[in-house]
């Protein structure tokens, strides 16, 4: 149970501001050489058919890059993308399938999503996994979070020259989508980079407006000798959309039978179209070390460091829910207008210090953490003679180990932290070995335990609508997760998940009143979860296969997952004209799920809840799709849903939502540097 307290956060605060002066004089210096540097820089001319690649791909093979030198002086891998885990990846241009798969408004791959109708909505989930670490519960609204950036989804950069790259896509009825970056090094240890998503996307039914933007700025720094080493980013993101509550039930009956007076999707009644719901947020972040003793050892020709290190991350985020006017959709309400609104501030302090001896330890890591929250509404809230509380506040600390090390040709990863106080009480460990052969295969195993409480929406929400006040005491849940993989671009990549969810946390319609409210699960859900994915060549045609199988051997009730989910592709690639100028794939994209009860939305709170009404599936989703590559461009052309021309029945409403519908998508990815 989470105790209301408020914390004394002086030292905290004091530490923070002092960071954060050294940080924005650093940020101030490199904004200005930035405008020097563009002011008076000439563009160069590249001869080659080189450039730089989509900087949200993850994990770039390397040969897959381009084996050129960009110029006399510089090389592909020069132009370098750090992930929050200081993984290394590399900038490139090439055109692959994988390039298709993440042309959509989250840049990510969404196989296991299921895209509502217009870009900017959410996706509803048709596969779950449950390998990462956490202490502390968010503030839930989850169904906007799919294009939020959070602090593992920001990358840094080293290039050597200053290089920018714009994504842009179109929308549905009056929309597009465009995210650009620009980054360069002032020095060769320091770099700069700011990003901006924006989106805006009509759609084809009432009320379903998308509006998005997402800012980012980074900054990372390392000192002549390599001893201390910073890195800084900001963002500010604002994601609105308007929601209708999905189709009436006649109109439902109109979608599902294809109804030709209704091809015009704006004809279609939907529950209501004047509310809109907003998240908000603000993220500050800092993570810096200093190497207080470092040695070189000649013979073995490694390092041995001691270091400290500080983590600071203060974060707001605010959720809105908006209506002119009461709608019976959601029941009784307290007022005629609706305008809920909560707000989770978060503070984060951590403390480390690290030794690397790796001929005899690896790097230990040992760290002490603080984290301070106020979850809050705006009132007090009395009903049925219970008092809903105003806010939930509290100051958390932890304390946690990383390791890493190698046994012969085995790397060991493993990490804990637990809190040490009563508040938020969490813990976890998890376990990971790697074995790599070569460029032959890489094997992952995994083992993960963590308990942590659930979101703070599910233990407190206040809402205008009177069905949508509470306040729980829930136990935290337990995850318990074995996970092995397998990647070689030989044989076959492949991946095995298996689950334990204890006391796990879902909403749906309790008493039957067409109302959701939070509920835990008595039980144990086991869950297991098989992909394997293959590519199949034969000359210029490529037939790639990704498969998955799923089985929820108890708790079926609560997760809800198709048994079998697929995507097939078989594309053709060449060149084309004399002189090689263009690249040229295109194919079709077949992906099936067979038929599950899929979650429902729920705008009011932004999140899915389980239902029992409406099966969803064994229903092909079809997409044709020619890109080209000329020089430092790609371009996308697709026709998303090709059998709803054709098909008399329309399966995708789960049970009130219109997923997707037949629609041209255009766009292009550009690169260039100065």
């Amino acid at each position: 149970m989470i105790r209301s307290k408020i914390s004394k956060i002086l030292p905290i605060r004091f530490l923070q501001s002092i960071t954060f002066a050294i940080m924005f004089k650093q940020i101030l210096f490199s904004c200005a050489f930035l405008t020097l540097t563009v002011g008076f820089s000439q563009i160069r001319t590249i001869n080659n058919d080189a450039g730089f690649e989509n900087r949200l791909t993850d994990s770039i093979p390397i040969k897959d890059a381009i084996k050129v030198k960009l110029s006399g002086k510089t090389k592909f891998t020069d132009y370098k993308i750090f992930s929050h885990k200081k993984d290394t990846t590399y900038i490139d241009t090439t055109l692959t399938i994988a390039k298709d798969y993440v042309f959509n408004f989250i840049r990510k791959d969404a196989f296991e999503l299921l895209e509502f109708q217009n870009q900017g909505q959410t996706f509803n989930n048709l596969a779950y996994t449950f390998t990462e670490t956490s202490l502390y519960p968010e503030l839930g609204a989850r169904a906007k979070h799919f294009s939020h950036f959070e602090v593992e989804d920001i990358k840094y950069y080293e290039v050597p020259t200053p290089t920018t790259e714009l994504a842009w896509r179109t929308g549905l009825e009056q929309g597009q989508v465009l995210d650009a970056l620009i980054t360069l090094n002032t020095s060769k240890r320091q770099n700069i980079s700011l990003s901006y998503k924006g989106l805006r996307s009509l759609g084809k039914y009432r009320n379903t407006l998308s509006s998005h933007g997402n800012m980012r700025l980074t900054y990372s720094y390392q000192s002549k000798k390599g001893n201390y080493n910073l890195r800084i980013h900001q963002t500010a993101q604002q994601i609105i959309n308007d929601e209708n509550g999905g189709l009436t039930p006649d109109s439902i009956i109109f979608f599902e039978t294809n109804d030709p007076d209704f091809k015009e999707r704006g004809r279609l009644v939907t529950n209501f179209i004047d509310a809109t719901n907003i998240l908000r947020s603000n993220r500050s972040y800092l993570e810096h070390d200093y190497a207080i003793w470092r040695r070189l050892d000649s013979l073995s020709n490694t390092k041995t460091s001691l270091k400290i290190g500080h983590v600071l991350n203060y974060e707001t985020k605010h959720y809105e829910f908006n209506q002119v006017a009461q709608n019976d959709f959601f029941g009784n309400a307290f007022d005629s207008e609706i305008n809920d609104k909560n707000k989770l501030r978060k503070l984060y302090n951590q403390v480390n210090v690290s030794l690397t001896s790796p001929v005899i330890l690896g790097t230990l890591k040992l760290h002490l953490d603080n984290y301070n929250y106020n979850y809050r509404y705006q009132n007090l809230v009395n009903i049925n003679n219970q008092t809903i509380a105003q806010s939930l506040n509290g100051n958390v600390s932890s304390f946690g180990a990383d390791w890493v090390t190698y046994y012969k040709n085995i790397k060991i990863h493993a990490k804990a932290a637990s809190t040490i106080t009563n508040d938020l009480n969490a813990n976890y460990i998890k376990a990971t070995a790697t074995y790599k052969k070569d460029s032959l295969f890489t094997i992952n195993a995994s083992f993960l335990n963590n308990s942590k409480s659930p979101n703070f929406n599910f233990l407190l929400n206040q809402s205008t609508y009177q069905a949508y006040n509470w306040q729980n005491s829930f136990k935290n849940e337990l995850t318990r997760t074995l996970f092995f993989e397998l990647k070689s671009d030989k044989w076959i990549n492949a991946t095995a998940q298996i689950t334990q969810l204890d006391n796990y946390a879902y909403f749906t319609d309790i008493d039957n009143d067409g109302q959701i409210e939070p509920i835990q699960f008595n039980g144990i859900v086991n869950y297991l979860k098989i992909k394997v994915s293959k590519k199949i060549k034969f000359k210029k045609f490529t037939v790639d296969n990704t498969v998955m199988y799923q089985n929820v051997t108890n708790g079926k009730e609560v997760l809800r997952v198709p048994d079998f989910v697929t995507r097939n592709s078989l594309y053709y690639s060449s060149y084309v004209f004399k002189k090689k100028p263009m690249f040229l794939q295109t194919g079709i994209t077949f992906k099936y799920f067979t038929k599950y009860f899929a979650n429902d939305y729920n705008p009011l709170l932004s999140e899915f809840s389980v239902q029992n009404d409406t099966e969803i599936g064994n229903f092909p989703l079809i997409d044709l799709f020619v890109n080209a590559k000329i020089r430092q461009t790609r371009i996308y052309f697709k026709a998303e849903h090709l059998n709803s021309l054709f098909s008399k029945k329309n399966y995708y409403t789960a049970p009130t939502y219109p997923y997707r519908d037949f629609v041209i998508r255009f766009g292009l990815v550009w690169n260039f540097f100065i």
